[in-house]
């Protein structure tokens, strides 16, 4: 009898385990929705790369000018769960010369490589999830045409149980969802093109939402501010700005000042933004100025919060 116990507690786990790993698998784009996208737009990829921020990791540290489109990784990113380094993206042996666009496709949306592994969140997919197909496969030919690096990416310094990728899966289960996460109430062209920027595109959420203690975005304080999920070499965080209308956030700030902001670098009071800000503004000041003013009038429409973050 003992011996049957055991045996069926074997077996559940056996089956227990099958179906974990059946849940955790990858996800992929659906390649025939791929298969009917327009030729890639190289002059539409290049907004997409500046709104979508892509130097500001992938450049090397330090880069300036023309040198920051060259994509070749090095930059880290010190958590809580270790340190993560920003992989070389740029058109070379060593980034991403031989992939598909169904494998970038599948990175951008899924949050998955090429050899079908899980690629951590690091990486803002969990924003990108909700962008157009269109939309990445201009990004993709616009990539095709930057400068290549041969400088080798570096492996991420995680430890157990953080290096165990396929956890990833369950998390994804949790976090990764490609619908919008404010329901705005019959939003015009320029509100939806604003939310569409803001929460896919832009990722600003990544930044200025707070997060649970599983790492993923606590929606219900959506752009209330946070501590950064960066830590500096004296083991302290960052506060990043609440950006809604709510207690400490900008009320004060118009639609017309978050536009300019987003274009200069200045607040209403003329001081600069600076920080991470700096290579934000970098970004957004190569946009279309009715993009900064579609991100502005977003902002004012979101529900107001106080501040998401606590000063420590």
């Amino acid at each position: 009898m003992k011996r049957k116990l055991i045996s069926a507690i074997a077996l559940s786990a056996v089956v227990g385990a099958g179906i974990v790993w059946f849940l955790t698998g990858p996800v992929h784009v659906d390649r025939t929705a791929l298969q009917k996208l327009a030729p890639g737009d190289i002059k539409n990829g290049e907004q997409v790369f500046y709104a979508g921020g892509c130097a500001s990791c992938h450049a090397a540290p330090n880069a300036t000018g023309d040198a920051k489109l060259v994509l070749s990784g090095g930059h880290e990113l010190k958590t809580d769960f270790g340190t993560f380094i920003a992989p070389n993206i740029s058109p070379s042996q060593a980034g991403l010369k031989d992939w598909t666009l169904a494998e970038f496709a599948d990175a951008m949306l899924e949050g998955v490589g090429r050899e079908g592994e899980h690629l951590y969140p690091s990486f803002p997919y969990t924003s990108y999830a909700r962008m157009k197909m269109q939309d990445v496969a201009d990004l993709y030919a616009f990539m095709k045409t930057l400068p290549a690096s041969d400088e080798a990416s570096k492996p991420h310094d995680l430890s157990f149980p953080f290096n165990v990728r396929r956890g990833l899966g369950l998390w994804k289960m949790l976090y990764l969802d490609n619908a919008p996460v404010v329901a705005l109430n019959e939003p015009d062209v320029q509100l939806k093109r604003g939310q569409y920027l803001v929460e896919a595109m832009g990722h600003c959420g990544e930044c200025h939402t707070p997060r649970t203690m599983l790492g993923g975005l606590d929606k219900s304080q959506w752009l209330a501010g946070a501590l950064s999920a960066e830590v500096d070499s004296r083991g302290q965080r960052g506060i990043v700005p609440n950006i809604t209308d709510g207690e400490g956030g900008i009320s004060s700030w118009s639609a017309s000042d978050i536009a300019y902001g987003l274009e200069s670098g200045f607040t209403p009071d003329f001081d600069s933004m600076g920080g991470a800000m700096t290579d934000v503004i970098a970004n957004t000041s190569k946009l279309e100025p009715a993009d900064r003013e579609a991100i502005a009038a977003y902002l004012k429409a979101i529900p107001a919060h106080k501040n998401g973050y606590v000063s420590k």
